[in-house]
This record gives C-alpha cells, sequence and structure tokens, in this order.
C-alpha cells in the first residue's frame, strides 16, 4: 500500500469516527433541550440509561463478533459480572464516598475490570475454539454465572464483608445491610446511574473501540477474521490479539453492566440470561457486522422500538408481534442484493469521482 493509499485510508477511518461521535453527540444535545422543553414521557426518559447501556454492549460485541470475527453467546455474563460487582461497589462506599457520581465512576471501573478478569478466565481456554465450539464454550459460561449468582447472599457490617451460598449462613448484626439474596439478586440499590454518565460512556467506548480498530493491533485483528492461516504465517500472534479484543469487549460489557444495575433499585440474576446475549447479537447483526455506527443506531431504535408501540392504544397488545415482524423484514431488507446494489449506486453518485492523478498517487493539480 502506498502513501497515498494509506493517507486515504486513515482520511477515511478518521471521518468516519468523527461522524460516530458527533451523531451521539448530537442525540445527547436533542435528547436533553427535548427533556428541557418536557417533550419527552417520563417512560421514555427511563429508557435513556438502558438504551445507553446497550449502546456499549453491541458496539463492545461488535468487537468480538464483528471486528475478530468469532461468535460469542455469553456477553450477557460479563454485563452481570460488572452489574452485581458495580452494585456491590457503591454500596460499600455509600458513607466514604457519598457523591453519587464519584461513585458511580468507581463502580464502574470496578464493573469493568471484574468484567475484564471474566474475559480473561473464559478467553484463554475457550479461544482455541472457532465459531459453534466456541458460541457453546461462551454460552455455557453465560449461564454458569447467571447460577452462580443466583446461589450468592453477601451483606455488610461492622465486622466487614460476609458472603454465603445459603441464606442461614448470612449473619449480619442488626446495623448490617444484605447487597445480594440469592435468586432475589441486589435489592434495595441507591440509583445513582443517569443519562449523563450514560452518554460519556458509549463515548469512552467508540475511543476505545475505533482507536484499536485503526491501530496496528487492530489490523492484526482483522486479518485474523479474514484469513488466520495467512495472518499466523505474516508472524501474527493468534492467542495474544484474539484475547486482546475478547477481554476489551469483556471490559466495556462489565462498565455498562455497572451502570446498568445502578439505574433500578433491585436486579435479577435471571435478567442477565441467554435471551439477553441474543438480544444484544440482534442488534450487532441488524446494524451490520463490522459496522461501529450501525450497532449504535441498532440498539438505540430496538430498545426504544417496543416502549414506542406501546403509546399506540390500538396496537399495544400486539407490540411484541410487531416488533418481531419488524425484525425480519429489516433483515430481508438488509440482506436483499436488490436493494444493496441500489445503496451502492447512490453511495458512487454522491461519492466525488477521484481524479487519475490522485489514483497514481499524485498530486491533483
Amino acid at each position: 500500500m502506498n502513501t497515498a493509499n494509506k493517507n486515504r485510508h486513515l482520511r477515511k477511518a478518521t471521518v468516519n469516527s468523527f461522524a460516530n461521535y458527533a451523531m451521539v453527540i448530537l442525540a445527547f444535545v436533542v435528547i436533553k433541550l427535548l427533556i428541557g422543553q418536557k417533550m419527552l414521557s417520563n417512560s421514555m426518559q427511563s429508557m435513556l440509561v438502558p438504551v445507553c447501556c446497550y449502546i456499549v454492549m453491541a458496539v463492545s460485541l461488535n468487537l468480538t463478533v464483528g471486528i475478530l470475527g468469532e461468535l460469542s453467546l455469553g456477553h450477557a455474563g460479563f454485563m452481570s459480572l460488572g452489574a452485581f460487582s458495580g452494585i456491590i461497589v457503591s454500596t460499600v462506599l455509600k458513607e466514604a464516598v457519598p457523591f453519587g457520581p464519584v461513585r458511580l465512576a468507581i463502580a464502574i471501573l470496578v464493573g469493568g475490570v471484574v468484567g475484564g478478569l471474566g474475559g480473561v478466565i473464559i478467553g484463554l481456554p475457550a479461544l482455541r475454539l472457532r465459531g459453534d465450539y466456541l458460541a457453546i464454550v461462551t454460552l455455557a459460561f453465560g449461564e454458569i454465572i447467571k447460577n452462580v449468582l443466583n446461589i450468592l447472599y453477601i451483606g455488610i457490617d461492622e465486622r466487614g464483608f460476609h458472603m454465603a451460598t445459603k441464606e442461614a449462613n448470612l449473619v449480619l448484626s442488626e446495623a448490617g445491610t444484605a447487597i445480594m439474596k440469592g435468586p432475589m439478586g441486589a435489592v434495595g440499590v441507591t440509583k445513582i446511574a443517569s443519562f449523563t454518565a450514560g452518554f460519556l460512556l458509549v463515548l469512552i467506548t467508540l475511543c476505545v473501540v475505533q482507536n484499536l480498530v485503526d491501530s496496528r493491533a487492530g489490523r492484526a485483528i482483522l486479518s485474523l477474521r479474514d484469513n488466520r492461516i495467512a495472518a499466523e504465517s505474516c508472524g501474527v500472534n493468534v492467542t495474544q490479539y484474539k484475547l486482546m479484543a475478547f477481554v476489551t469487549s469483556a471490559v466495556l460489557a462489565g462498565a455498562s453492566g455497572a451502570l446498568y444495575g445502578l439505574n433500578y433499585s433491585s436486579t435479577v440474576a435471571a435478567k442477565f440470561d441467554f435471551n439477553t446475549s441474543i438480544l444484544i447479537l440482534v442488534f450487532v447483526v441488524l446494524g451490520g457486522l463490522g459496522s461501529i455506527r450501525g450497532s449504535i443506531i441498532g440498539a438505540a431504535v430496538l430498545t426504544i422500538l417496543p416502549e414506542a408501540l406501546r403509546t399506540f392504544n390500538w396496537i399495544k397488545d400486539y407490540r411484541m408481534l410487531i416488533y418481531a415482524v419488524i425484525l425480519i423484514l429489516v433483515m430481508l431488507a438488509t440482506n436483499n442484493p436488490l436493494l444493496a446494489d441500489l445503496i451502492g449506486g447512490l453511495r458512487k453518485r454522491i461519492t466525488p469521482k477521484k481524479t487519475k492523478t490522485a489514483e497514481r498517487g499524485g498530486a491533483e493539480v
């Protein structure tokens, strides 16, 4: 690749990255204006933090599925690790760090670290597998995490931190607080999540993922997706770069989980089951594998759509049926070759033609 082509590729990557930032910032400003003018209902406002969480989840999963090219069905497991670790940290630091935003930032950081540790634990043995086998292992991991969290009883009192696998074994003083109660999950959580924090987490996620994809390591990860044997023959360390993408994805999922868990007064492990992993995968596939912007739009639209359909009284009883039909129609449309040719033709007309001089790498007069 000559210098002109390299510069052209860098300019295109930079424009795409800034377009994603601009889209997210514009959406944030518009939503804030709508909230200020009281034009957004309470039910829609309650969806803002979950939308941010699902955007982070979709973008991070796209790093594994779209960029790395490996199918993972346990992404909700990393989210659950971040959610409950974030809730525990927030509860423990409630008196030491009374300022909510600072405590939230610490909880998100801890959630990301715990999610990353989970990514390392599952990634080291599992990434030796590929395709359906890797999908089955990650699916099993997500279910194991959910079932382990279902039997955990965690509390804190003046004597310190307590953990047990049976409710009778969790002995707390009268002033103690039970944080997790097995199948009941985390209860009595102080809600400190905010839309602004979700917006910042989305920006951080975009910064991490886009810079990784556009870096030398990102090109190595893409080469593994396109042709693993050729990449390995060129000296690309398969295990290192696969683990890098997988753990980065898990860290972001854990951070998203911490924000999600601190948005509700109670959170149960059953929320982070196989269906949640599939839902996030649907966001990624619908938006386009490898497309960061598509993941953002797909997660936002598909999260808001069921709630938006509820506002129409004449279809609210059939909203999930309509939601499923819309999903099918969109998937059929996006995989239609005629539509793809039409969009490609429009793109060629919009994109200015390059001169022969520029194509040879020379300066255009």
